[in-house]
């Protein structure tokens, strides 16, 4: 037997609209003050996927299976670098906190990526990593310089990629249903996507949390979930329109949100536990990643139930009362 909800979505609405407005305005406040920021001078804290830097990537020598390594403790190692190595000395030099440390081939390869090291700084980084976590092949260890052209190739594709995301989710609630509800399914997206960048822009003024191609990858795939449940919500207050029109609007969507909640709760909620687990167990390269989709999860959700439709009823021609 399927629960059934009393909500009411109209009769609260005021409160709805207060909650996603503060949270939107706390998300603006945030961006604005990363903007402004000198370290950061952008919405968000931008990662080296963005911004271009150092990748050195180092082949350990085995005998048979390499011992695992802890991503963090070489991240230490590198940090320790500010003290101990006169390259890294000056106040110019760059920040080695902004590491970025992954294990390949069963720990058989290190990447490290790091902002614009000079020769000397890179000599001194691989040797370092050498000392505390060798022997390497040094014919295979490799260091690269990734431009800022690339980065800024690569924030034109992800906003390009977000823009036709965007388009083809209009596109097809305007084509499915009407203009109305391509608005307002575009207008509780566009809520859930400033929400989930605000989070991460206090996190990057407070905490120094970086954003990557992985950040991009989750926006978009918030975006398909929002508006999966915002479309279902959608179709059931259309259903109940057309069943049960003795009603007045507002009823039929008080009732039509009623009968998805439990549906929308139970997808939430079977979509939270991978999440939980990837945060857990997943590791430093994931973390980030599964916390952005995790946010994205709750607010799409908070959204679709609440947001979307209390904004359908002012926007219905139709009798409220």
């Amino acid at each position: 037997m399927k629960a059934k909800f009393n909500v009411q979505i109209y009769k609260n609405r005021k409160y709805v609209w207060l909650i996603s407005f503060s949270l939107c305005l706390i998300s603006i406040i945030g961006m604005l003050i990363c903007l402004k920021s000198t370290s950061i001078n952008a919405p968000l804290n931008l990662g080296l996927d963005y911004t271009g830097g150092t990748q050195i990537t180092l082949e350990r020598s085995c005998t048979d299976e390499c011992i695992s390594l802890n991503t963090s403790e070489i991240s230490n190692n590198i940090i320790a670098l500010k003290k101990q190595d006169k390259s890294f000395s000056s106040n110019t030099s760059p920040n080695l906190s902004r590491s970025q440390i992954q294990l390949l081939d069963n720990s058989q390869l290190i990447s490290i990526r790091l902002p614009f090291l000079s020769a000397n700084q890179s000599e001194s980084v691989v040797a370092e990593v050498n000392k505390s976590f060798g022997p390497f092949n040094n014919e295979n260890t490799s260091v690269e310089i990734i431009g800022p052209s690339l980065g800024r190739q690569l924030l034109k594709s992800s906003l390009i990629s977000l823009f036709f995301a965007f388009l083809g989710i209009a596109l097809y609630i305007n084509f499915r249903y009407d203009r109305r509800y391509s608005f307002l399914a575009l207008l509780a997206l566009l809520h859930d996507i400033l929400i989930v960048c605000g989070v991460f822009a206090w996190l990057g003024y407070f905490f120094n949390v970086e954003v990557d191609s992985l950040f991009a990858v989750s926006l978009l795939t918030i975006a398909g979930y929002s508006v999966n449940n915002t479309v279902v919500v959608f179709d059931r207050i259309r259903e109940k329109s057309l069943i049960e029109n003795q009603l007045s609007y507002k009823y039929q969507i008080d009732k039509a949100v009623g009968a998805t909640l439990t549906r929308t709760i139970y997808t939430s909620l079977t979509t939270l536990l991978p999440l939980i687990c990837i945060l857990i167990w997943g590791g430093s390269t994931l973390y980030w990643f599964a916390f952005a989709l995790l946010i994205g999860v709750i607010i799409g959700s908070w959204s679709s139930i609440a947001l979307a439709p209390s904004l359908l009823s002012i926007t219905s021609t139709k009798k409220l009362d």
